[in-house]
């Protein structure tokens, strides 16, 4: 992997913590400890013309918040970039910017879709989807792990459960990638806003499709629900199809990806995993295939941070916050957390235990959680049965981003 230059704590007032360029182009593993530890509370002033806004990095900080609605809202927005840019426009529609009893409601609805006794029936489906993709790396030899196998995989599962036809998936991945990240440092700041505008539309034309069908895919589902009698309104059900959509691929691929890249720079830990010994160092209980999953997953943080804005005058652990002040909570930071990780900056496949919170907490909690273990599990899997060796054969391209936290190009070779 490519040694970012690492900033230090006496460049903490230089760092605007929503500058995609510092969290690709640098290592803020230092800076993180320095809040921690001596300043949990860290306030960014406004630039540019944007508001200040609070960094929160520890854990116990961030659970406060996030399991607390009523004092912390998601309604303006729950990430930088649409509460420093007035607030997003999908508040009370999508799932992810609603509070309250609403949230209760369609959370319930969507809920059905994403139980473990419907995603179980997907496991086997997901698992040979899986196999197939790594074979045809293997077969070649050299890929991009990135592209080829990581990118595959979660988008499958999710057009499997939306009932995305396979001539419009391609497409569709090319729109979500490019919604809260772009693979350069100078994307026009427009792509965005025309991606997230493209996925609506389309599900827009897709909804229209299935409303009244019986047809048993999420979207169907949606289109077809009553509360209180009354069918989600035409904003609901289309923001909430794109929520899916983009929550359901970024999450799976990033993990994914991160997660080969941690074998790979920690030997050990793969030799272990492979023969099944579970962890290189003796005496260790055996680790299966499940305390390595949750370990990629706190290890790689594809979410980096949520955001939330202060409803009325309170305290968080002695800190006080104005109603109306912007709140970030810095996932990355919370899952190096020395208070409840010991040994946090150890990649251990064996941890447990493992409460990391890569899918966020409280109310909001990341509804397709179960999925991305489904999708991450089945790759450790395949890679344990199928894989002799890998090594990266070129530099990695981080993508950027405040958001998300990942690699779009891995050249590897795979034996």
């Amino acid at each position: 992997m490519t040694v970012r230059p690492a900033l230090e704590p006496a460049d903490l007032e230089k760092i605007d913590f929503n500058d995609p360029k510092a969290h690709s182009e640098t290592d803020l593993a230092e800076v993180w400890r320095h809040l921690r530890t001596e300043r949990p509370f860290h306030w960014q002033p406004g630039r540019d013309g944007r508001p200040g806004f609070w960094v929160l990095s520890r854990y116990a900080d961030i659970v406060e918040v996030y399991r607390d609605p009523e004092r912390f809202t998601a309604e303006r927005g729950n990430a930088l970039t649409t509460l420093l840019t007035g607030g997003d426009p999908a508040s009370r529609k999508m799932l992810a910017v609603t509070d309250g009893e609403r949230h209760t409601q369609v959370r319930g609805i969507m809920r059905k879709a994403f139980s473990p006794r419907v995603l179980d029936r997907m496991g086997e489906s997901i698992q040979r989807t899986v196999d197939t993709i790594l074979l045809r790396a293997l077969d070649r030899g050299d890929c991009d792990f990135a592209k080829d196998v990581a990118a595959e995989v979660p988008l499958a599962a999710i057009c499997d459960l939306l009932a995305v036809p396979d001539a419009d998936r391609a497409y569709l991945l090319g729109l979500t990638a490019r919604v809260l990240s772009s693979d350069t440092p100078d994307a026009p700041a427009g792509d965005s806003w025309t991606a997230k505008n493209e996925i609506l539309l389309y599900f827009s034309d897709l909804v229209d499709d299935r409303r009244g069908h019986g047809h048993r895919d999420v979207v169907g589902l949606l289109a077809d629900s009553l509360i209180d009698g009354e069918p989600l309104t035409e904003a609901e059900l289309i923001t909430n199809c794109y929520g899916l959509m983009i929550g359901g691929d970024e999450t799976g691929r990033h993990a994914i990806t991160g997660g080969l890249v941690a074998l790979m720079e920690h030997p050990d830990q793969w030799r272990a995993f492979k023969s099944g010994d579970g962890h290189a160092n003796a005496g260790h209980a055996n680790a299966g295939i499940e305390t390595a999953v949750e370990e990629v997953l706190r290890w790689t943080v594809p979410g980096l941070h949520g955001g939330r804005t202060v409803v009325a005058d309170t305290t968080v652990n002695g800190q006080r916050f104005r109603a109306g002040d912007i709140v970030s909570v810095w996932f990355n930071s919370a899952n190096r957390d020395e208070a409840v990780f010991a040994e946090p900056d150890r990649f251990d496949l064996a941890r447990t235990p493992n409460k990391h919170l890569t899918f966020a907490h409280g109310p909001h909690f990341c509804l397709g959680h179960y999925l991305a273990r489904i999708e991450v599990r089945a790759v450790l899997d395949a890679l344990r049965r199928l894989v002799g060796g890998m090594e990266q054969t070129g530099p990695e391209q981080r993508i950027y981003s405040s958001v998300l936290s990942g690699i779009c190009s891995l050249p590897v070779r795979l034996r």
